[in-house]
């Protein structure tokens, strides 16, 4: 339990500094030195936390059997405290992992097909499957959603890295902006359903909670390929003046 409890200090300090961190360069301009400081400092922060989650999670499934005291079903416990933590801090690191590689390779997408960054979407993937599996055993329907999500982003960047067609040389602009937004979501997630468990435990499976991150990730991501694509737009409708 002594080091669980570390775990959960450090798993805190972490993971707050990424929930803080996280707003920084999406307020910032693009490609500044605010915005890329302050990405990786979210982006380490918030594999630092998954990391720990991923431990913890390790502890609540095969350690002692400690619980918390609001949570007293032993099949609950497994499935929030263990696989879909598991599951949601491997994602987090997941996603951080990409938006940072892609940007990195930016010039050669065939580096991101090495061993090293496969087997971290092949972890995502795995827990994924099996968080989704014990949610259908256990009849959580939230569980099964919010693992077909990391399946299917995952499956996304796959498409990205291996299409035969070279992509256009600003498309990795938009995998790694998804990929940052996909981690703040998965991280604010865990936060709002697995931390505030502890102070309102009948909240565990609410959908509002659950969907909250969900609905401002993706928010963000129509509103900036929006801004994006704006600038293009109006200079394919300006017309050429006519030679004389």
């Amino acid at each position: 339990m002594h080091l669980f409890e570390l775990l959960v200090v450090l798993h805190v300090i972490t993971g707050a500094t990424g929930l803080i961190a996280f707003w920084v360069p999406i307020a910032t301009r693009k490609g500044a030195m605010n915005h890329r400081r302050w990405g990786r400092i979210a982006c380490y922060g918030f594999m630092g936390a998954g990391a720990l989650a991923v431990a913890m999670a390790l502890l609540s499934l095969y350690g002692p059997e400690e619980r918390i005291p609001s949570v007293t079903d032993r099949v609950l416990f497994d499935g929030l405290f263990g696989w879909m933590m598991l599951y949601l801090g491997l994602l987090t690191i997941g996603f951080a992992d990409y938006g940072l590689s892609v940007v990195r390779h930016a010039r050669d997408r065939t580096a991101l097909r090495r061993f090293r960054y496969q087997v971290v979407i092949a972890a995502v993937i795995i827990s994924a499957l099996q968080c989704g599996i014990y949610g259908a055993r256990i009849g959580e329907v939230l569980m099964m959603a919010v693992a077909l999500l990391g399946i299917v982003a995952m499956s996304l960047q796959q498409i990205f890295i291996w299409r035969p067609q070279a992509p256009s040389p600003k498309s990795y602009v938009g995998e790694h902006f998804r990929a940052l937004i996909g981690m703040g979501i998965s991280a604010y997630t865990a936060f709002m359903s697995v931390g505030l468990i502890r102070w309102v435990p009948e909240h565990v499976f609410n959908p509002l909670i659950w969907a909250g991150p969900s609905v401002v990730g993706v928010s963000l991501i129509i509103w900036f390929t929006v801004k994006a694509k704006r600038p293009a737009s109006k200079r394919a409708s300006v017309k050429p003046a006519p030679t004389s």
